[in-house]
């Protein structure tokens, strides 16, 4: 009997991101998202961006004073400083690497002028489980942190299934949600990876008043691996996503909605750092009204949310943010699931559904998860390698079969996606910025062209 069980969620065996003389060149979003010209009005100073992740490389060269002093959640010897694996440091890298490394040629983050807030908590990478309970407990605390320390946005590449979550457990974590959001600080969390290994609801990413945070491609089309579900509320780049890393090389390639939520929380700090007088929750709507929106014309769709994040435009035509005391996004059940494996048929359940919207395609954007990951644990029945949950192993004694079904539930990263999952067809690419470095994307996808809906070139 294989049960969902949480694995540690990793990508590819530790590799350098590319033989080549500037990482900045193959960070294609960079371009796609016309970095260059917003930065020109804003590279999101002022504005502090809490990462909650596993650890932190934080004399990494594109990291070096980009970090505050951040605090350790995980109850794991070695403090905020130490790792088990590079996910945390990508993850902050894709918001506010500063391009220090290699000369000057290294990975930057899209809000490069902001401030990092590192807080530690178990990503179970150490090889123990780490329960639900856990988690979310260390999320909260995390999340409670952030928000009495000035953190605007509070970004959260990591999950637990909602299925083994408690009622307490759930109350803990929307206590510090509703705690954060009433400091005036946005939560940002992505939705899952495991769209293909039943596509469960994962927690904080589903959680009210909590921004959930898909993956698309190059070619602007929910990555394979990107969960579905009213959880998504926005969509972001989320492959090929080159950055720093813990590898030897410093720098790797990844995919993932780990990285989508960072790009996520990079867009909101470039839109809050020029209106700083606004509140949460107008950053959030001036997100969504300039989203690439879903190609039927849809308000929403479960594949993409409200679109694909577009901080470009949210910087030149923002139109009216709102009320400032109105969240913007309709409630999401704070329920998990009414069956721990099965998603109900029901329109009232809260898990997504396993099919992908027919209007599965916002505008342009993409998608990351570091590369620079240990290798994944072995998984049951063709589960994942990214986001899965460990089965438990049966002992036999003496001719009788006791199954001891000591489930542990891992907490999980979202950072790369299943060995499993089919390889979807070669995108196009995007352009590169108008009087910036030409930026071809790799070789597998052919000459850049872009797309006709390109959101990016509008």
């Amino acid at each position: 009997m294989a049960l969902l069980a949480a694995g540690v969620v990793a990508g590819p065996a530790v590799a350098p991101a590319a033989a080549a003389d500037s990482i900045r060149a193959q960070q294609w979003h960079l371009d796609a998202m016309h970095a260059p010209e917003m930065w020109k009005t804003t590279k999101g100073e002022g504005i502090t961006v809490a990462v909650i992740d596993s650890g932190f490389k934080l004399d990494h060269p594109d990291l070096v004073g980009q970090f505050l002093e951040g605090k350790d959640f995980s109850e794991l010897p070695g403090g905020v400083g130490t790792y088990a694996s590079g996910h945390g440091t990508a993850m902050a890298a894709l918001i506010a690497g500063s391009g220090k490394g290699m000369s000057g040629n290294g990975a930057y983050g899209l809000a490069p002028g902001a401030k990092l807030l590192p807080l530690k908590v178990n990503g179970g990478e150490t090889g123990g489980g780490v329960t639900a309970s856990v988690a979310l407990r260390q999320i909260a605390q995390a999340v409670t942190y952030a928000a009495d320390n000035g953190a605007k946005v509070i970004s959260i590449s990591q999950g637990t299934d909602a299925s083994w979550a408690t009622a307490d457990d759930i109350a803990t974590a929307n206590t510090a949600i509703a705690h954060a959001e009433a400091k005036g600080a946005l939560v940002v969390a992505s939705v899952g990876n495991s769209a293909q290994q039943g596509n469960p609801v994962e927690y904080p990413g589903a959680l009210p008043h909590v921004v959930g945070v898909g993956a698309v491609d190059r070619n602007s089309s929910t990555t394979d691996e990107s969960e579905r579900g009213p959880q998504v509320d926005l969509v972001a780049p989320g492959i090929d996503m080159f950055g720093a890393c813990t590898a030897s090389s410093g720098y790797c390639k990844g995919h993932g909605t780990s990285d989508a939520t960072a790009i996520t929380s990079a867009s909101a700090a470039l839109v809050w750092s020029v209106h700083k007088d606004w509140s949460a929750n107008q950053v959030l709507r001036v997100l969504m009204n300039t989203a690439g929106k879903p190609v039927d014309g849809s308000a929403r769709t479960d594949a993409v949310g409200y679109g694909t994040v577009r901080p470009r435009i949210a910087l030149t035509t923002p139109g009216d943010p709102g009320p400032a005391d109105v969240y913007p996004i309709q409630e999401k059940a704070a329920e998990p699931p009414a069956t721990a494996l099965t998603p109900s048929a029901s329109p009232q359940s809260t898990a997504p559904s396993t099919e992908p919207s027919a209007a599965g395609t916002p505008a342009p954007g993409g998608d990351s998860t570091p590369v620079g990951t240990p290798a994944a644990q072995p998984k049951a029945d063709g589960a994942s390698d990214s986001d899965s949950m460990v089965p438990v192993v049966a002992s036999v004694v003496g001719g009788l079969v006791l199954v001891a079904l000591v489930v542990f539930f891992v907490l999980r990263r979202r950072g790369a996606a299943s060995a499993a999952a089919p390889v979807p067809p070669a995108p196009v690419g995007y352009p590169p910025e108008q009087g910036g470095p030409a930026v071809p994307p790799p070789p597998a996808y052919g000459p850049p062209s872009p797309p006709s809906d390109n959101p990016y070139a509008r």
